[in-house]
This record gives structure tokens, sequence and C-alpha cells, in this order.
């Protein structure tokens, strides 16, 4: 183990602000948003461009079904036939009117799920995969808790309003949504904008009430929700072109009002943390994969000197005032002992954006440096010696006799 004497370097980031990105981000207004708790997150890294009480435990309404989608989707189930309960029939609405005994695809309960938010496929499917709806909700909270959404409680596979503590926060849904998106399966099933099908005993047709998709350029989700506790929720989410790269942004509204006037209200709130994010942030790199930092002295070694470098690279999304406020901080030994191995951990590259610190990047070395000196040198000596003299290599470790 090394001794580690710690000496701080810091190397501060100006970026061109030019055009439109010399308007200072503060004077920028911030979304104004009817919902009692909201976010926007960037999708790629996951950063929180801005919130509203958005680690408030609140009601979420339908948008319980991205997770119950996530369940069944990573299930790899989708082709099974589910024969419908009881139970699940007379589930309240807004169902598709299954009856029990009727049998039906998997797959076709997901599409009625997430296009018209049917609350008796959400039983029918939680059944069918564990048995009943409260060992599906275990599973649920359990991915939850696994994905690092660590506020939310599942106890209905539905997000309807009951004797019980469903509930999440803006921030966990926005990162349960996060993960959703890169879920095999799970784009296309919320991009389907109308479908049909058959169970054994009727036809089904449905189509996306997610209105987002029509009225948003370049929206591509996710699930709408309400009820009379929640009021109207949403979980959008939209991909634009922003300075010729993708950027998708995930945009949660919990409570943005009830009646017709919430109804409308959750999408207008939706549009302006979207249009917030796309119009004020672009991707910056701060720092690239293996690009070396600087150098650290070596001691009992040849070497004087080796060169380190950054193990991660670090892509961020950036407003204008926070492109001129990065600070990377190099914290490394003031010197270190022999040996060092190619790929040792030296310390850690700290980027601070403005005065919060954003992430920690780790520094390994780049080149190995042997040991060098009195101790090493009679040791190699000493076994050099044996080894002519036996039939057998001796390995002989002299004991540390020497000072710091």
């Amino acid at each position: 183990m090394f001794k580690f004497i710690f000496a701080t370097t810091a190397i501060i980031l100006f970026f061109s602000t030019q055009g439109a990105l010399q308007v200072r981000a503060e004077e920028v207004p911030k979304p104004t948003v009817n919902a009692h708790g909201a976010i926007l997150l960037d999708a790629e890294t996951g950063r929180v461009l801005w919130g509203k009480q958005e680690h408030s435990p609140l009601a979420m309404a339908s948008t319980t079904k991205i997770m119950t989608a996530i369940i069944t989707l990573e299930s790899g189930r989708m082709d099974e036939t589910v024969t419908v309960s009881s139970k699940a029939a007379a589930a309240p609405k807004v169902k598709m009117n299954l009856t029990a005994g009727e049998k039906i695809r998997l797959g076709d309960l997901m599409l009625a799920l997430m296009l018209e938010s049917s609350n008796d496929a959400a039983v029918a499917i939680a059944e069918h995969l564990h048995g009943s709806v409260a060992e599906f909700c275990a599973v649920m909270t359990e991915k939850a808790r696994e994905i690092g959404a660590k506020d939310t409680l599942f106890e209905t596979a539905s997000g309807l309003d009951s004797n019980n503590d469903n509930h999440s926060t803006p921030y966990d849904l926005a990162i349960i949504t996060r993960y959703a998106l890169e879920v095999d399966g799970f784009l296309a099933l919320t991009n389907t904008r109308s479908a049909n099908f058959s169970s054994n005993k009727r036809s089904y047709s449905f189509n996306n009430r997610n209105r987002l998709l029509n009225e948003y350029a370049g929206a591509n989700g996710v699930k709408t929700g309400f009820t009379n506790k929640a009021g109207h929720c949403f979980v959008g989410a939209a991909k634009r072109k922003i300075d010729g790269e993708d950027m998708q942004l995930i945009s949660v509204v919990l409570a943005s009002g009830w009646g017709q006037k919430g109804k409308s209200q959750k999408y207008i709130d939706s549009k302006e943390i979207l249009n917030y994010g796309f119009n004020n942030y672009t991707y910056e790199t701060i720092i690239t994969a293996e690009n070396t930092a600087g150098s650290v002295p070596v001691t009992r070694s040849r070497t004087v000197e080796i060169p380190y470098a950054y193990a991660e690279g670090l892509r961020v999304p950036l407003n204008a005032q926070e492109k001129t406020a990065i600070a990377v901080e190099v914290l490394v030994p003031s010197n270190i002992k022999a040996p060092i191995q190619a790929g040792d951990m030296l310390g850690t590259a700290d980027v601070y954006i403005g005065e919060n610190l954003y992430a920690k990047i780790p520094l390994f070395a780049v080149e190995n440096a042997d040991r060098h000196d009195f101790k090493t040198s009679l040791e190699k000596v000493i076994n050099a010696l044996f080894s002519q003299l036996t039939a057998y290599p001796v390995d002989i470790a002299l004991p540390d006799f020497t000072t710091e």
C-alpha cells in the first residue's frame, strides 16, 4: 500500500460563449409549472437539469405502469397465453373489459396497458407472471431499489387509488424511465400509435392516449396517469438533435391539476420543461478517457516520474453559465514509492460545476516503475548467487531495513 500525501492541483476549464450563449443562465427563465412535483433529467448522463420538489413522495397514478411494463418485458414471456381471472375482470375503469376465463396473449395485454392504461390488463399481467398482484408489486418495488429509486413503493400494478401507499417521487420516476428506455421493446411499445388484436372471445382496438407524441417534435414516450388522489400526472420523453448530437430528455410532472383543466395542464407543464432543456443545454466533453492528466515523482526507482491518465471520460449537458464554471481538481500523492504497475489507481480528478462536486474520475498509472534501492539490489545479488550454487532457485526477501 502507498503512503498518500495528497497534493491538489486545480485546472479551470473555460468554454467558448459566443452568440446566444452569452446570455447568462440565471437570466434564462426557469420552467413555470402547475405540477406539485416535477423534474427534467438528461437520459444519457442521468444529470438533473431542473426540478421542483423532485424528491417529494407523491401518488403517481398510472405512471406506475412504466414499472409494470419493465417487469413484463424483462420476463421474456410476451408470447405466453394469459387466462384472465375473475379478479382481473373485476378491475375498475379504465379497462378493456376482459372477462373471466378469457385467453389472450401477454404481449397484447401490454399494448392495452400502455396505450389506453387498462387496469384489468395490469391485474391479469401481474397474476400471470407472479401469481398475485401483491407478489408482483414486491418484485416491482425490489426492481425500483435496484435501479436506484429508493423512495418508491408499489402496492398496485395499475396505480389506482385504494387503501395503499403506492407512491414515488419525480426523481425516482425519471430514473425508472431512464432505465425503461434501454429495455428492449419499451420504446417500440410506447411509440405504438394504435393496435388491433384478438383474444379467444373478441377483437380489440386501441389508440395511444399520449398526446405528446402528436404535439411535440421528437416525443417518444412515455405514460399518462390520473386518479382522484394523484391528479393528472405524466412522464414524457423526447429526443432531438442539439448542435448535431442526439439529446434524450425525460420530464415528469405529478399533480399538474384536476378535472379537464388538469388533463391539458400536464402536457403544458411537460412541454415547458422539455423546451427549457432543449433550448438551454448542450453536451460538453470535459474529460477524455485515457488522456494524460499529469505526472508524479517516484521514489526508490530508477524511474524519476510516471504519467497518469483519466480512467474514464466525462461528457455533461451544460447551460451557458455552467460552461464558464467548470473546475477539475486533480488529487494525487506528492510522490509514490515504487514498485508501480501500469493501471494502478493513483488518485482522482474531482469535477466541479460551480461549487458542486459533480463527478470523481479515477486516475491510473500509464507506465510501470520497478523498485530499485539498496535492499532490492542486494536481494537480486544474493538470489543470483544462490541460484548458481544450488540445484533449485531460491527467492530470498530481506527485511525492510531502509528508512523513510
